[in-house]
């Protein structure tokens, strides 16, 4: 990090830096230590072992709570001012090159200055966005039964709720697509796949997904165009890094509505806006592109079954970005004991497996998994 080497060569400079250096070398050991165990060749299970090591549940005594309001639910133009104490300014600061915790940032001996300067500036634009209504934030979400079909498939039930009509066969399905874990793990370590966190549906037994899509975006184009058009550059930067955090703060509310209210499987919930960044929650969000589901194409089924475009505006480029920009969209997974995890590298075998259930070729598919494929 090179705003701290003013300081590190200082340290360095100071009579009694023997400390320090010792520190400087014991920590360096341990990098070596780890990239030589990165070196390493890794590793593969089958995707048929890997299967076979998934993470396990008792689905007997597993907490499964029954959302309050299944369906799909839209926001519209909704209140952005209701954000402000969900955004987290880290990233924030990140984007512009200076890094470093919020709030301590702004005290930092280095960059504090800059940082109180730029925090400042964006407090105060964030407040004309919130008066003058310049930007409009939307959400889709949707509450579904769910069960987990074929180890790594989830079975959702989009259309007709009730057990009547899922138990007559009367209910159109749609299929989530998740991979699995296939570096070989130490014993009792399992290989995880998403599916793993819903019951499966042999077991008998009723679980749930949800997935939604927020933007924060709508407003943003115009304002940069206006802002370039004044050669103000510095505030053109700004409104799309405050559109982003918008978003990420959206989902965080509505994440945090979720689980307290729609489904309510969590409402006793009580947490700091820092213990939401913590992600000391029950329950997981991961999105699509991100570690534990690094699949783009699975954006195309929750614009499927959230009729996402329709529904708020927020469409799909051909390389499913999402447009606005500042959206973010993704699952919940209300099982307590789901966690977060990387996929890591998968092997062909996986990957033909993948294709053919989704339906596409081989290439097609190695395409999208391109960053996962192991040598």
């Amino acid at each position: 990090d090179a705003s701290r080497a003013v300081t590190v060569v200082g340290n360095l400079l100071q009579k009694d830096n023997k400390v320090f250096k010792e520190q400087i070398r014991e920590e360096y050991d341990k990098f070596r230590e780890q990239f030589l165990k990165r070196g390493k060749k890794k590793e593969f299970l089958s995707i048929e072992d890997a299967r076979k090591n998934k993470f396990k549940i008792d689905w007997n005594t597993a907490e499964i709570v029954k959302p309050k309001q299944l369906g799909v639910h839209v926001l519209d133009n909704f209140d952005l001012k209701t954000l402000e104490d969900y955004i987290d300014w880290s990233p924030f600061f990140r984007s512009w090159d200076l890094h470093g915790k919020f709030p301590d940032i702004l005290n930092d001996e280095i960059v504090g200055q800059q940082a109180t300067e730029l925090y400042n500036d964006a407090k105060k634009l964030l407040q004309q966005i919130f008066n003058e209504k310049l930007l409009k934030a939307k959400a889709v979400f949707g509450l579904f039964p769910a069960n987990t079909v074929n180890d790594d498939d989830i079975e959702v039930y989009a259309n007709d709720l009730s057990p009547r009509a899922q138990s007559r066969g009367h209910n159109e399905t749609i299929n989530f697509l998740t991979l699995r874990q296939q570096s070989k793990k130490a014993t009792g370590k399992p290989n995880i796949a998403l599916a793993d966190f819903i019951a499966p549906k042999e077991t008998g037994i009723q679980d749930y997904i949800g997935c939604f899509c927020v933007s924060t975006g709508f407003g943003t184009e115009q304002l940069v165009k206006e802002f370039e058009a004044n050669h103000d550059d510095y505030n053109a930067i700004m409104i799309k890094a405050l559109a982003d955090r918008l978003a990420e703060a959206f989902a965080e509310y509505l994440h945090k509505e979720v689980r307290t209210n729609h489904w309510s499987y969590a409402s006793n919930e009580n947490l700091t806006n820092e213990e939401l960044i913590k992600e000391n929650y029950k329950g997981i969000r991961p999105a699509p592109g991100y570690p534990a589901c690094p699949d783009h194409l699975e954006k195309k089924t929750i614009w499927k079954l959230l009729k996402v475009y329709e529904n708020i505006g927020v469409e799909l480029t051909d390389s499913l970005a999402m447009w606005p920009a500042a959206s973010v969209s993704g699952y919940y997974f209300g099982n307590p004991e789901a966690r977060y995890f990387g996929l890591g590298k998968i092997k062909e075998d996986q990957v033909k497996d993948y294709a053919k259930r989704r339906g596409i070729s081989n290439e097609e598919a190695e395409k999208w998994l391109s960053p996962n494929l192991a040598e």
